[in-house]
């Protein structure tokens, strides 16, 4: 597989993505206290956060991760799955504002053999997909780019977030538009 570098990863990798001996904490145990703005936080809920992965397979690809380090679905309250999944339905409205996909992928991996990349602390994944994003370059070089930066992919999802919200939590309980 050919490198393709993007250096200004670095710094999101450098204060985040890395192992911390010191607290054992995982990714998402660090992300709940960090900056906004520089953990690619999108929104925070009672229960739950939004984050922009920063390892995406498509430009707009968000993570949901609760608050509380569990591995699997089933360790989470009814009421944190409620939110979860609330804010899954939240991101793909941002998504699509934002980006305009033609459809997305939402997953959970549970486990290492699963494919969980931070397997103690569930999270679902919301992939946008776009009709011929898949293309020869996956196939002959080996690689995947990526349109539009993670700085700008945030930008665009915290504009969309906050013309859909209004800047309020954009979580209506009860409500068949939420």
């Amino acid at each position: 597989m050919r490198i393709l570098w993007n250096p200004w990863r670095y710094e999101y990798i450098r204060r985040f993505s890395t192992g911390d001996e010191k607290s054992g904490e995982c990714l998402f145990c660090r992300l709940k206290t960090a900056v906004d703005e520089e953990a690619l936080i999108l929104h925070r809920g009672r229960h739950s956060f939004i984050v922009l992965n920063a390892y995406p397979y498509n430009s707009g690809h968000v993570m949901v991760a609760p608050y509380r380090h569990v591995g699997s679905l089933e360790d989470l309250s009814d009421e944190e799955l409620l939110e979860i999944m609330q804010l899954v339905k939240l991101s793909m409205r941002v998504i699509r504002k934002a980006f305009n996909p033609d459809g997305f992928n939402i997953g959970v991996n549970i486990g290492r053999v699963a494919g969980a990349g931070v397997p103690g602390h569930v999270h679902v994944h919301v992939v946008p997909r776009w009709v011929g994003d898949t293309n020869f370059m996956g196939v002959i070089a080996g690689a995947k780019t990526l349109p539009v930066s993670l700085q700008e992919s945030y930008s665009m999802l915290r504009k969309a977030l906050t013309e859909i919200t209004g800047g309020s939590n954009g979580i209506h309980e009860g409500s068949s538009d939420s």
